[in-house]
Protein backbone atom coordinates (compact mmCIF):
# COMPACT_ATOMS: atom_id res chain seq x y z
CA UNK A 1 0.00 0.00 0.00
CA UNK A 2 1.60 3.58 -0.62
CA UNK A 3 0.34 6.84 -0.96
CA UNK A 4 -2.52 9.07 0.85
CA UNK A 5 -5.37 6.54 2.16
CA UNK A 6 -8.31 7.32 0.45
CA UNK A 7 -10.43 5.29 3.49
CA UNK A 8 -10.24 4.25 6.67
CA UNK A 9 -12.85 1.58 7.89
CA UNK A 10 -13.45 1.28 11.72
CA UNK A 11 -14.16 -2.65 12.87
CA UNK A 12 -15.58 -2.80 16.44
CA UNK A 13 -15.58 -6.26 18.09
CA UNK A 14 -18.80 -7.54 17.39
CA UNK A 15 -18.84 -6.49 13.82
CA UNK A 16 -16.76 -9.06 12.29
CA UNK A 17 -18.57 -9.38 9.07
CA UNK A 18 -16.67 -9.68 6.02
CA UNK A 19 -19.88 -8.50 4.11
CA UNK A 20 -20.53 -5.26 6.07
CA UNK A 21 -21.61 -2.32 4.20
CA UNK A 22 -18.18 -0.91 5.58
CA UNK A 23 -16.17 -3.06 3.29
CA UNK A 24 -18.00 -2.00 -0.15
CA UNK A 25 -15.94 -0.93 -2.50
CA UNK A 26 -13.15 -1.79 -0.53
CA UNK A 27 -9.89 -1.07 -2.10
CA UNK A 28 -6.86 -3.14 -0.70
CA UNK A 29 -4.19 -0.50 -2.62
CA UNK A 30 -6.16 3.04 -0.59
CA UNK A 31 -8.31 1.55 2.15
CA UNK A 32 -7.29 0.31 6.04
CA UNK A 33 -8.86 -1.10 8.35
CA UNK A 34 -8.44 -0.13 12.16
CA UNK A 35 -9.19 -2.48 15.00
CA UNK A 36 -8.11 -1.77 18.38
CA UNK A 37 -8.13 -3.70 21.64
CA UNK A 38 -8.48 -1.26 25.19
CA UNK A 39 -8.26 -2.50 28.91
CA UNK A 40 -10.83 -0.14 29.66
CA UNK A 41 -13.34 -2.04 27.35
CA UNK A 42 -13.02 -4.96 30.26
CA UNK A 43 -13.13 -2.59 33.49
CA UNK A 44 -15.75 0.26 32.20
CA UNK A 45 -18.26 -1.90 32.07
CA UNK A 46 -16.73 -5.12 33.81
CA UNK A 47 -15.93 -8.38 32.29
CA UNK A 48 -14.83 -11.61 32.68
CA UNK A 49 -12.12 -13.66 31.72
CA UNK A 50 -14.18 -15.76 29.04
CA UNK A 51 -16.00 -12.41 27.73
CA UNK A 52 -12.88 -10.95 26.95
CA UNK A 53 -10.76 -13.73 25.36
CA UNK A 54 -13.66 -14.54 23.39
CA UNK A 55 -13.67 -10.76 21.75
CA UNK A 56 -10.31 -10.26 21.29
CA UNK A 57 -9.46 -13.98 20.19
CA UNK A 58 -12.27 -13.57 17.47
CA UNK A 59 -10.87 -9.91 16.51
CA UNK A 60 -7.52 -11.05 16.34
CA UNK A 61 -8.44 -14.16 13.71
CA UNK A 62 -10.79 -11.47 11.55
CA UNK A 63 -7.94 -8.70 11.43
CA UNK A 64 -5.76 -12.14 10.37
CA UNK A 65 -8.49 -13.62 7.90
CA UNK A 66 -8.61 -9.38 6.38
CA UNK A 67 -4.25 -9.88 5.75
CA UNK A 68 -4.55 -12.98 3.96
CA UNK A 69 -6.61 -11.35 1.53
CA UNK A 70 -4.37 -8.19 1.14
CA UNK A 71 -5.98 -5.71 3.42
CA UNK A 72 -4.09 -3.57 5.62
CA UNK A 73 -5.30 -3.44 9.13
CA UNK A 74 -4.23 -1.69 11.69
CA UNK A 75 -4.57 -3.48 15.07
CA UNK A 76 -3.70 -1.70 18.22
CA UNK A 77 -3.50 -4.87 21.14
CA UNK A 78 -4.01 -4.94 24.74
CA UNK A 79 -0.62 -4.09 25.35
CA UNK A 80 -0.51 -1.08 23.43
CA UNK A 81 -3.35 0.36 23.92
CA UNK A 82 -2.37 2.51 27.00
CA UNK A 83 -5.33 3.65 29.18
CA UNK A 84 -7.25 5.21 26.71
CA UNK A 85 -11.25 4.05 26.25
CA UNK A 86 -11.69 2.08 23.18
CA UNK A 87 -13.32 4.95 21.39
CA UNK A 88 -10.34 7.35 22.31
CA UNK A 89 -7.61 4.63 20.86
CA UNK A 90 -10.10 4.12 17.79
CA UNK A 91 -10.60 7.68 17.32
CA UNK A 92 -6.54 8.77 17.35
CA UNK A 93 -5.51 5.92 15.03
CA UNK A 94 -8.01 7.16 12.85
CA UNK A 95 -6.78 10.74 12.64
CA UNK A 96 -2.87 9.61 12.26
CA UNK A 97 -3.92 8.02 8.92
CA UNK A 98 -5.78 10.97 8.14
CA UNK A 99 -8.04 9.41 4.97
CA UNK A 100 -10.84 11.26 2.67
CA UNK A 101 -13.37 8.80 4.30
CA UNK A 102 -13.89 7.09 7.89
CA UNK A 103 -16.46 4.56 8.05
CA UNK A 104 -17.75 2.36 10.75
CA UNK A 105 -21.27 0.40 11.48
CA UNK A 106 -23.48 2.04 14.18
CA UNK A 107 -22.39 0.10 17.13
CA UNK A 108 -24.63 -1.63 19.33
CA UNK A 109 -24.06 0.14 22.75
CA UNK A 110 -25.83 3.73 22.86
CA UNK A 111 -22.34 4.87 24.92
CA UNK A 112 -20.23 3.69 22.83
CA UNK A 113 -21.99 5.18 19.59
CA UNK A 114 -22.29 8.42 21.68
CA UNK A 115 -18.22 8.37 22.59
CA UNK A 116 -17.19 7.10 19.11
CA UNK A 117 -18.81 9.79 17.35
CA UNK A 118 -17.14 12.38 19.67
CA UNK A 119 -13.70 10.44 19.31
CA UNK A 120 -14.26 11.31 15.20
CA UNK A 121 -14.65 14.57 15.83
CA UNK A 122 -11.75 16.17 13.11
CA UNK A 123 -11.71 13.47 10.70
CA UNK A 124 -13.60 12.81 7.69
CA UNK A 125 -16.43 10.60 9.82
CA UNK A 126 -19.79 11.79 8.11
CA UNK A 127 -22.12 9.37 10.06
CA UNK A 128 -22.51 5.61 10.82
CA UNK A 129 -23.40 3.55 8.46
CA UNK A 130 -26.63 1.42 8.90
CA UNK A 131 -26.09 -2.36 10.43
CA UNK A 132 -27.46 -4.62 8.23
CA UNK A 133 -26.99 -7.77 9.96
CA UNK A 134 -30.40 -7.74 11.45
CA UNK A 135 -33.88 -9.07 9.91
CA UNK A 136 -35.30 -5.77 11.39
CA UNK A 137 -33.85 -2.12 10.80
CA UNK A 138 -34.67 0.33 13.50
CA UNK A 139 -36.80 2.12 11.58
CA UNK A 140 -38.71 -1.02 10.56
CA UNK A 141 -38.95 -1.08 13.82
CA UNK A 142 -40.39 2.26 14.81
CA UNK A 143 -43.02 1.50 12.10
CA UNK A 144 -44.25 -1.80 13.74
CA UNK A 145 -44.42 0.88 16.99
CA UNK A 146 -46.35 3.70 15.54
CA UNK A 147 -50.00 3.90 16.64
CA UNK A 148 -49.79 1.14 19.38
CA UNK A 149 -50.32 1.59 22.83
CA UNK A 150 -47.94 -1.46 24.07
CA UNK A 151 -46.02 -3.23 22.44
CA UNK A 152 -45.90 -7.26 22.19
CA UNK A 153 -43.50 -9.40 20.96
CA UNK A 154 -45.75 -11.88 19.56
CA UNK A 155 -47.52 -9.25 16.94
CA UNK A 156 -43.87 -8.31 16.06
CA UNK A 157 -42.59 -11.89 15.24
CA UNK A 158 -45.81 -12.92 13.03
CA UNK A 159 -45.27 -9.85 11.52
CA UNK A 160 -41.64 -10.66 10.34
CA UNK A 161 -42.58 -14.34 9.75
CA UNK A 162 -44.64 -13.07 6.70
CA UNK A 163 -42.71 -10.06 5.68
CA UNK A 164 -39.82 -12.39 5.38
CA UNK A 165 -41.73 -16.11 4.25
CA UNK A 166 -40.29 -17.56 7.36
CA UNK A 167 -42.26 -21.08 8.18
CA UNK A 168 -44.97 -19.87 6.13
CA UNK A 169 -47.73 -21.91 4.07
CA UNK A 170 -49.08 -19.48 1.91
CA UNK A 171 -50.65 -16.63 3.49
CA UNK A 172 -51.01 -18.22 6.90
CA UNK A 173 -48.38 -20.06 9.44
CA UNK A 174 -46.97 -23.26 8.61
CA UNK A 175 -49.04 -25.84 10.43
CA UNK A 176 -51.78 -23.22 11.02
CA UNK A 177 -50.56 -22.14 14.17
CA UNK A 178 -48.19 -18.73 14.94
CA UNK A 179 -46.89 -20.26 18.30
CA UNK A 180 -45.79 -24.04 19.77
CA UNK A 181 -44.61 -22.94 23.29
CA UNK A 182 -47.36 -25.58 24.50
CA UNK A 183 -45.19 -28.13 23.07
CA UNK A 184 -41.95 -27.35 24.07
CA UNK A 185 -41.83 -26.73 27.97
CA UNK A 186 -41.44 -30.59 28.90
CA UNK A 187 -39.22 -31.19 32.40
CA UNK A 188 -36.63 -34.79 32.17
CA UNK A 189 -38.63 -35.94 34.97
CA UNK A 190 -36.64 -38.05 37.72
CA UNK A 191 -35.27 -40.41 34.61
CA UNK A 192 -33.25 -36.99 33.81
CA UNK A 193 -32.44 -36.28 29.58
CA UNK A 194 -30.52 -39.98 29.21
CA UNK A 195 -28.22 -39.71 26.05
CA UNK A 196 -26.82 -36.59 24.97
CA UNK A 197 -25.43 -35.46 21.68
CA UNK A 198 -21.81 -34.13 21.52
CA UNK A 199 -21.59 -30.63 21.39
CA UNK A 200 -18.64 -29.65 18.98
CA UNK A 201 -15.76 -27.96 21.20
CA UNK A 202 -13.06 -25.75 19.19
CA UNK A 203 -9.96 -25.88 21.38
CA UNK A 204 -7.96 -23.23 21.87
CA UNK A 205 -5.22 -22.51 19.45
CA UNK A 206 -2.14 -20.26 19.15
CA UNK A 207 -4.32 -17.28 18.98
CA UNK A 208 -6.86 -18.11 21.55
CA UNK A 209 -3.82 -19.26 23.62
CA UNK A 210 -1.32 -15.56 23.05
CA UNK A 211 -4.95 -14.11 24.14
CA UNK A 212 -5.54 -15.74 27.29
CA UNK A 213 -1.69 -14.69 28.20
CA UNK A 214 -2.25 -10.94 27.36
CA UNK A 215 -5.61 -11.00 29.49
CA UNK A 216 -3.75 -12.61 32.25
CA UNK A 217 -0.93 -10.09 31.97
CA UNK A 218 -2.87 -7.00 31.42
CA UNK A 219 -6.13 -8.12 32.93
CA UNK A 220 -5.66 -10.11 35.85
CA UNK A 221 -8.24 -8.97 38.26
CA UNK A 222 -11.09 -10.01 35.67
CA UNK A 223 -14.19 -12.18 37.15
CA UNK A 224 -14.26 -15.72 36.15
CA UNK A 225 -11.86 -18.33 33.97
CA UNK A 226 -11.04 -18.68 30.62
CA UNK A 227 -9.64 -22.04 31.24
CA UNK A 228 -12.14 -23.82 29.62
CA UNK A 229 -12.53 -21.62 26.83
CA UNK A 230 -14.09 -23.29 24.07
CA UNK A 231 -16.23 -20.91 21.82
CA UNK A 232 -16.40 -20.66 17.77
CA UNK A 233 -13.90 -18.01 16.95
CA UNK A 234 -13.52 -18.05 13.48
CA UNK A 235 -16.50 -17.26 10.28
CA UNK A 236 -15.69 -21.46 9.72
CA UNK A 237 -16.04 -22.73 13.41
CA UNK A 238 -19.17 -20.64 13.88
CA UNK A 239 -20.37 -22.57 10.35
CA UNK A 240 -19.14 -25.99 12.01
CA UNK A 241 -21.15 -25.03 15.32
CA UNK A 242 -24.41 -23.76 13.51
CA UNK A 243 -24.45 -27.45 11.57
CA UNK A 244 -23.78 -29.28 14.74
CA UNK A 245 -26.61 -27.73 16.17
CA UNK A 246 -28.65 -28.79 13.32
CA UNK A 247 -27.93 -32.02 13.18
CA UNK A 248 -27.41 -33.08 16.37
CA UNK A 249 -29.86 -31.30 18.72
CA UNK A 250 -32.45 -29.23 16.65
CA UNK A 251 -34.55 -32.07 16.38
CA UNK A 252 -35.03 -32.28 20.42
CA UNK A 253 -34.31 -28.45 20.95
CA UNK A 254 -37.93 -27.84 21.60
CA UNK A 255 -39.87 -30.13 23.94
CA UNK A 256 -36.33 -29.44 26.18
CA UNK A 257 -35.49 -26.32 25.91
CA UNK A 258 -37.20 -24.87 28.81
CA UNK A 259 -35.53 -28.03 31.22
CA UNK A 260 -32.12 -28.01 33.55
CA UNK A 261 -30.08 -30.81 34.54
CA UNK A 262 -27.66 -30.42 37.21
CA UNK A 263 -24.39 -30.53 35.50
CA UNK A 264 -25.57 -30.22 31.85
CA UNK A 265 -24.33 -26.83 30.52
CA UNK A 266 -25.80 -27.40 26.91
CA UNK A 267 -28.33 -30.28 26.84
CA UNK A 268 -29.86 -29.47 23.36
CA UNK A 269 -29.40 -25.74 23.59
CA UNK A 270 -27.16 -24.03 20.47
CA UNK A 271 -25.01 -22.30 21.85
CA UNK A 272 -24.76 -19.73 18.69
CA UNK A 273 -25.27 -16.69 20.18
CA UNK A 274 -21.86 -15.66 20.88
CA UNK A 275 -21.44 -16.12 17.72
CA UNK A 276 -24.19 -14.63 15.93
CA UNK A 277 -23.56 -11.13 17.94
CA UNK A 278 -19.83 -10.76 16.82
CA UNK A 279 -21.42 -11.57 13.50
CA UNK A 280 -19.81 -14.25 12.86
CA UNK A 281 -23.05 -15.66 11.82
CA UNK A 282 -26.05 -13.77 10.01
CA UNK A 283 -29.09 -14.91 11.18
CA UNK A 284 -30.62 -15.15 8.12
CA UNK A 285 -28.18 -17.71 7.55
CA UNK A 286 -29.41 -19.13 10.58
CA UNK A 287 -33.07 -19.10 10.47
CA UNK A 288 -32.67 -20.37 6.73
CA UNK A 289 -30.74 -23.34 7.78
CA UNK A 290 -32.91 -24.50 10.73
CA UNK A 291 -36.11 -24.12 8.20
CA UNK A 292 -34.62 -26.23 5.90
CA UNK A 293 -33.78 -29.04 8.18
CA UNK A 294 -37.85 -28.85 8.56
CA UNK A 295 -38.52 -28.88 5.09
CA UNK A 296 -36.31 -31.73 4.77
CA UNK A 297 -38.08 -33.80 7.76
CA UNK A 298 -35.06 -33.52 10.06
CA UNK A 299 -36.91 -31.95 12.58
CA UNK A 300 -40.47 -31.09 13.87
CA UNK A 301 -42.23 -28.11 13.30
CA UNK A 302 -42.32 -27.57 17.09
CA UNK A 303 -38.71 -27.40 17.57
CA UNK A 304 -37.97 -25.04 14.57
CA UNK A 305 -41.01 -22.90 14.93
CA UNK A 306 -39.86 -22.31 18.59
CA UNK A 307 -35.50 -21.93 18.00
CA UNK A 308 -36.82 -19.50 15.01
CA UNK A 309 -39.04 -17.26 17.61
CA UNK A 310 -35.66 -16.83 19.38
CA UNK A 311 -33.62 -15.59 16.60
CA UNK A 312 -36.55 -13.79 14.06
CA UNK A 313 -38.31 -13.03 17.55
CA UNK A 314 -36.95 -12.04 20.32
CA UNK A 315 -33.70 -11.09 19.19
CA UNK A 316 -35.02 -8.74 16.63
CA UNK A 317 -37.58 -7.37 19.15
CA UNK A 318 -34.97 -6.67 21.46
CA UNK A 319 -33.00 -4.94 19.47
CA UNK A 320 -35.35 -2.92 18.71
CA UNK A 321 -36.67 -2.25 22.25
CA UNK A 322 -33.19 -1.20 23.46
CA UNK A 323 -32.35 1.62 20.29
CA UNK A 324 -36.59 3.03 21.00
CA UNK A 325 -35.90 3.34 24.79
CA UNK A 326 -32.30 3.86 25.39
CA UNK A 327 -30.25 6.14 27.52
CA UNK A 328 -33.17 6.02 29.89
CA UNK A 329 -34.12 2.50 29.76
CA UNK A 330 -31.37 1.98 31.93
CA UNK A 331 -32.41 3.81 34.74
CA UNK A 332 -35.53 1.95 35.10
CA UNK A 333 -36.56 0.29 38.29
CA UNK A 334 -39.75 0.24 38.29
CA UNK A 335 -40.46 -2.20 41.17
CA UNK A 336 -38.07 0.13 43.47
CA UNK A 337 -35.70 -2.80 43.96
CA UNK A 338 -32.24 -1.41 45.81
CA UNK A 339 -31.27 -4.72 47.15
CA UNK A 340 -27.25 -4.93 46.61
CA UNK A 341 -26.65 -8.02 44.58
CA UNK A 342 -25.36 -10.92 46.59
CA UNK A 343 -21.54 -11.27 46.84
CA UNK A 344 -22.60 -15.31 45.18
CA UNK A 345 -23.01 -14.09 42.23
CA UNK A 346 -19.35 -13.19 42.03
CA UNK A 347 -17.92 -16.55 43.55
CA UNK A 348 -20.57 -19.68 42.90
CA UNK A 349 -20.28 -20.35 46.99
CA UNK A 350 -24.03 -20.92 47.77
CA UNK A 351 -26.04 -23.47 49.63
CA UNK A 352 -28.53 -23.31 46.76
CA UNK A 353 -28.22 -26.08 44.66
CA UNK A 354 -29.75 -24.46 41.46
CA UNK A 355 -27.61 -21.19 41.64
CA UNK A 356 -24.43 -22.77 42.71
CA UNK A 357 -24.98 -24.88 39.44
CA UNK A 358 -25.92 -22.23 37.58
CA UNK A 359 -23.72 -19.50 38.67
CA UNK A 360 -20.66 -21.98 39.21
CA UNK A 361 -20.79 -23.07 35.09
CA UNK A 362 -21.25 -19.64 34.49
CA UNK A 363 -18.02 -18.64 35.81
CA UNK A 364 -16.44 -21.59 34.97
CA UNK A 365 -17.23 -21.55 31.54
CA UNK A 366 -19.28 -17.94 30.53
CA UNK A 367 -22.67 -19.79 29.60
CA UNK A 368 -25.96 -20.43 30.67
CA UNK A 369 -29.10 -21.17 28.74
CA UNK A 370 -31.73 -18.92 28.77
CA UNK A 371 -33.92 -20.85 31.06
CA UNK A 372 -31.04 -20.86 33.90
CA UNK A 373 -30.34 -16.76 33.39
CA UNK A 374 -34.18 -16.22 33.63
CA UNK A 375 -35.46 -18.57 35.60
CA UNK A 376 -32.49 -19.13 38.44
CA UNK A 377 -30.52 -16.23 38.38
CA UNK A 378 -33.14 -13.45 37.19
CA UNK A 379 -35.68 -15.22 39.26
CA UNK A 380 -33.47 -14.85 42.82
CA UNK A 381 -32.95 -11.30 41.57
CA UNK A 382 -36.06 -10.62 41.39
CA UNK A 383 -37.97 -12.37 44.25
CA UNK A 384 -35.25 -10.60 46.70
CA UNK A 385 -35.32 -7.32 44.83
CA UNK A 386 -32.12 -6.57 43.89
CA UNK A 387 -31.12 -3.64 41.95
CA UNK A 388 -31.60 -4.29 38.72
CA UNK A 389 -28.79 -1.50 37.55
CA UNK A 390 -26.51 -4.46 39.62
CA UNK A 391 -28.27 -7.75 37.70
CA UNK A 392 -27.85 -6.02 34.63
CA UNK A 393 -23.89 -5.35 34.80
CA UNK A 394 -23.30 -9.08 36.58
CA UNK A 395 -24.80 -10.34 33.58
CA UNK A 396 -22.98 -8.02 31.09
CA UNK A 397 -19.83 -9.02 32.69
CA UNK A 398 -19.86 -12.90 32.76
CA UNK A 399 -21.82 -13.88 29.51
CA UNK A 400 -19.39 -14.99 26.70
CA UNK A 401 -22.25 -13.55 24.23
CA UNK A 402 -23.71 -10.44 26.26
CA UNK A 403 -23.75 -7.51 23.68
CA UNK A 404 -25.13 -4.38 25.28
CA UNK A 405 -28.13 -4.13 22.94
CA UNK A 406 -29.42 -7.78 23.85
CA UNK A 407 -28.52 -7.89 27.42
CA UNK A 408 -30.32 -4.33 28.95
CA UNK A 409 -33.69 -5.45 27.49
CA UNK A 410 -33.58 -8.82 28.45
CA UNK A 411 -32.45 -8.16 31.98
CA UNK A 412 -33.85 -4.69 33.24
CA UNK A 413 -37.57 -6.03 30.85
CA UNK A 414 -37.86 -9.39 30.87
CA UNK A 415 -35.92 -11.17 33.83
CA UNK A 416 -36.48 -7.94 36.62
CA UNK A 417 -39.38 -5.94 35.34
CA UNK A 418 -37.80 -2.96 35.76
CA UNK A 419 -39.41 -0.90 32.59
CA UNK A 420 -42.54 -1.94 34.14
CA UNK A 421 -44.30 -3.62 31.64
CA UNK A 422 -42.28 -2.22 28.22
CA UNK A 423 -40.39 -5.59 27.30
CA UNK A 424 -42.93 -8.19 29.32
CA UNK A 425 -46.76 -8.57 30.10
CA UNK A 426 -45.74 -9.36 33.84
CA UNK A 427 -43.05 -9.97 35.76
CA UNK A 428 -41.65 -13.66 35.33
CA UNK A 429 -42.23 -14.16 39.23
CA UNK A 430 -42.44 -17.96 40.41
CA UNK A 431 -41.96 -20.38 43.86
CA UNK A 432 -39.14 -22.65 44.17
CA UNK A 433 -41.73 -25.58 43.07
CA UNK A 434 -41.15 -24.30 39.19
CA UNK A 435 -37.37 -25.51 39.68
CA UNK A 436 -38.42 -28.73 41.05
CA UNK A 437 -40.41 -29.46 37.79
CA UNK A 438 -37.94 -28.60 35.46
CA UNK A 439 -34.97 -29.68 37.15
CA UNK A 440 -32.80 -31.58 39.41
CA UNK A 441 -31.03 -29.27 41.72
CA UNK A 442 -33.48 -29.63 44.28
CA UNK A 443 -32.89 -33.11 44.58
CA UNK A 444 -29.34 -32.57 46.23
CA UNK A 445 -30.01 -29.23 47.89
CA UNK A 446 -30.74 -28.51 51.82
CA UNK A 447 -33.87 -26.39 50.51
CA UNK A 448 -37.08 -27.09 50.18
CA UNK A 449 -39.58 -26.43 47.92
CA UNK A 450 -42.83 -27.25 49.70
CA UNK A 451 -41.84 -25.20 52.93
CA UNK A 452 -42.14 -21.56 53.66
CA UNK A 453 -40.77 -21.08 57.09
CA UNK A 454 -37.95 -22.14 59.13
CA UNK A 455 -34.12 -24.05 58.31
CA UNK A 456 -35.59 -26.02 55.40
CA UNK A 457 -37.61 -23.30 54.03
CA UNK A 458 -36.60 -22.58 50.46
CA UNK A 459 -35.37 -19.34 49.16
CA UNK A 460 -36.86 -18.94 45.93
CA UNK A 461 -40.99 -20.28 47.76
CA UNK A 462 -40.54 -17.70 50.63
CA UNK A 463 -39.47 -14.38 48.35
CA UNK A 464 -42.08 -15.48 45.82
CA UNK A 465 -44.48 -14.38 48.78
CA UNK A 466 -42.89 -11.72 50.18
CA UNK A 467 -42.15 -10.32 46.64
CA UNK A 468 -45.86 -10.36 46.04
CA UNK A 469 -46.71 -8.55 49.20
CA UNK A 470 -44.10 -5.67 48.26
CA UNK A 471 -45.14 -5.43 44.73
CA UNK A 472 -49.40 -5.69 45.49
CA UNK A 473 -50.27 -2.33 45.02
CA UNK A 474 -47.70 -2.23 41.89
CA UNK A 475 -49.06 -4.94 40.37
CA UNK A 476 -52.33 -4.61 40.77
CA UNK A 477 -53.37 -3.67 37.57
CA UNK A 478 -52.10 -6.44 35.57
CA UNK A 479 -54.42 -8.86 34.57
CA UNK A 480 -51.98 -11.28 34.11
CA UNK A 481 -50.81 -11.12 38.17
CA UNK A 482 -54.54 -11.44 38.96
CA UNK A 483 -54.30 -14.76 40.00
CA UNK A 484 -51.25 -14.54 42.06
CA UNK A 485 -52.46 -11.67 43.69
CA UNK A 486 -55.70 -13.77 44.87
CA UNK A 487 -53.74 -16.51 45.84
CA UNK A 488 -51.70 -13.96 47.97
CA UNK A 489 -55.32 -12.70 49.39
CA UNK A 490 -56.41 -16.06 50.23
CA UNK A 491 -53.49 -16.72 52.26
CA UNK A 492 -54.22 -13.75 54.69
CA UNK A 493 -50.87 -11.48 54.22
CA UNK A 494 -51.45 -7.93 55.62
CA UNK A 495 -50.09 -5.04 54.30
CA UNK A 496 -48.05 -3.19 56.20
Amino acid sequence: MSGAVRRVVIVLGDQLDRASSVFEGFDVARDVVVMAEAAAASTQPLSSKARTVFFLTAMRHFAMALREEGVRVEYTDLGASGAGSLAEVLGQRAKRLGGEEVRVVEPGCWHLKRALAEALEGTAFEGFDEDRHFFCSRERFERHCAGRRQLRMEFFYREMRREHGVLMDGKGPEGGEWNYDAENRASFGREGPGFLPRVVRFPADAVTRAVVCDVERYLPQLPGSAAEFDFPVTREEALVALEDFVEQRLADFGRWQDAMWVGEEVLYHARLSAAMNVKLLAPREVVARVERAYREGRAPLAATEGFIRQVLGWREYVRGVYWRHMPEYLDGNALEANAPLPEFFWTGETDMACLRDAIGQTLRTGYAHHIQRLMVTGLYALLHGVNPREVHEWYLAVYVDAVEWVEIPNVIGMSQYADGGVMASKPYAATGKYLKRMSNACSGCRYDPEVEQGERACPFTKAYWEFLERNRERLAGNQRMSMQLRNLARRGVKGS
